[in-house]
């Protein structure tokens, strides 16, 4: 069973479709809470792939919260060493960041279902190959990343240009959430309702994030397990020939 380590990030996060699809390509996954800050940076060794999800903190936010550096030396060592990589929002904002690329405050504040467009190049991608013209993902930031030296682009967005890349064969980054499915979409909702109005804060009512759901949310699970199921294979067949 490979292990894959998932990086929690956000007290809210949940991992959505994440977990029960890396169970169902034979995998294991594994939690390190590096928000807590309690538990020190794991060991890579025996770790077959590593995905790092989002978080309510951005880049910007790295000297008054060391899990962000201490997160990016993880992503670092992760991309030197091979190991088969996904960041997943803030996670793929720390693959670019970690490879020396600017994040910051993106063109618009995007929430909801947004469509995408892959490229050309996501047509053989080992990932996102089966992601179609105008599908709908859902998305929640306000940063955005440009791309690390080298990176391919395989997603891009109507309003946020860079929505998924590559780095290399191994480590992959998105800007939206892959991973929601409805249950995570709708504790999210009830988290922030709790301390703000969506949509003076954000542009979009919860009404409306709802009625999107309604409609999107079947298809963006099927697709966001698809992904984890291929990382996993991915991690257990870059762990097999790996090994002595």
């Amino acid at each position: 069973m490979t292990r894959i380590l998932f990086v929690r990030c956000d007290a809210s996060e949940t991992f959505g479709v994440a977990p029960t699809s890396v169970r169902a390509a034979r995998g294991t996954p594994e939690v390190w809470d590096a928000l807590e800050g309690d538990d020190p940076r794991p060991s890579l060794d025996g770790i077959g792939g590593v995905v790092v999800f989002g978080s309510t903190f951005n880049v910007e936010h790295a000297e008054e919260q060391p899990f962000i550096k201490e997160t990016a030396d993880l992503i670092r060592e992760t991309v030197e060493r091979r190991i088969p990589f996904l960041g997943v929002c803030f996670g793929g904002q720390l693959l670019a960041w970690a490879l020396d690329a600017h994040v910051g405050e993106g063109p618009i504040r995007e929430i909801g279902f947004e469509p995408i467009h892959p490229t050309a190049e996501a047509a053989s991608d080992r990932l996102f190959s089966h992601f179609t013209d105008g599908d709908m993902a859902f998305q929640w930031h306000g940063d955005a990343f440009e791309l690390p030296p080298g990176a391919t682009l395989l997603a891009t967005g109507d309003r946020v240009p860079n929505q998924a890349f590559r780095v290399g064969d191994r480590s992959w980054g998105t800007q939206f959430h892959l991973e929601v499915n409805g249950s995570e979409l709708d504790f999210w909702l009830n988290e922030f309702a709790r301390e703000g109005n969506l949509e003076a804060d954000w542009g979009k009512s919860e009404e409306v994030v709802r009625r999107e759901a309604d409609r999107y949310i079947a298809e963006h699970e099927a697709r966001g397990r698809e992904v984890f199921e291929r990382f996993t294979r991915i991690a257990t067949e870059a762990s097999t020939s790996a090994s002595p």
